[in-house]
Order: structure tokens, then sequence, then C-alpha cells
């Protein structure tokens, strides 16, 4: 763990965009906020490819974001949760989110004053 204190950027806020800083890792951010979810459920929700998703979740994992659930079955049946401090990035997600919309209205608004 000391090691990884040792990586981590200077600035925080490039901290955590070096967690969280392409689009899979907020979408499965996004979707795992709701529960606990199968990669198949993941993938769908967030149409990354199988091997994006597999890496994306594993360095998650590795970062001590998610956790990762195997259950001894056939077929096999894997269920991704969000840690503790995983799901506390839902305290920055719902802000982008808030953000977002808000950016669709301005531009909604925008094009109508030009279409006037």
């Amino acid at each position: 763990m000391d090691d990884d204190i040792k990586n981590l950027p200077d600035c925080p806020v490039e901290t955590v965009w070096s967690l969280i800083g392409n689009k899979w890792k907020v979408f499965i951010i996004r979707d795992l906020l709701a529960g606990t979810k199968r990669f198949g459920a993941l993938k769908k929700a967030t149409g990354a490819s199988q091997k994006s998703l597999a890496a994306n979740l594993r360095e998650m994992e590795d970062d001590g974001l998610i956790e990762r659930k195997v259950f001894s079955q056939i077929p096999p049946k894997v269920e991704y949760t969000l840690t503790d401090i995983g799901y506390s990035l839902g305290s920055v997600i719902e802000p982008m989110a808030q953000w977002g919309s808000a950016y669709k209205e301005y531009c909604r608004l925008k094009m109508k004053r030009n279409k006037n």
C-alpha cells in the first residue's frame, strides 16, 4: 500500500482522474451506484467491449473501487459491487450528471435562440 501512495499524483484532481479517467470506468461506477451487477449487465449498460470491460473491472478491483464475487457454479456467475470507497465516488459522479443535464439545457436554449 505504501508503494501505491508513492505512485499517486500530487494533485488530488489528478488522483481522481487517474482512477476514473475514462468513460468506461465512469459508466461502470454510474451503473454500480444502483447496486450489484453481473458482467453481462454491465457490458450491456455501458456498451463496452468484453475486453475493455474486463480490463477496466480488473483495474478498478486492483484500485479497491469494486469487489468481484465469483460463485462456484456452472455456468460461472460473477458479480461486481462498489466498495465503500468506490461508492463514495457517487459524490463525484452525481454533480457531473447534474452539470451534464444543465449543459444540455443550455445547448437546447441556445439552439432555440439561434433559430429565432
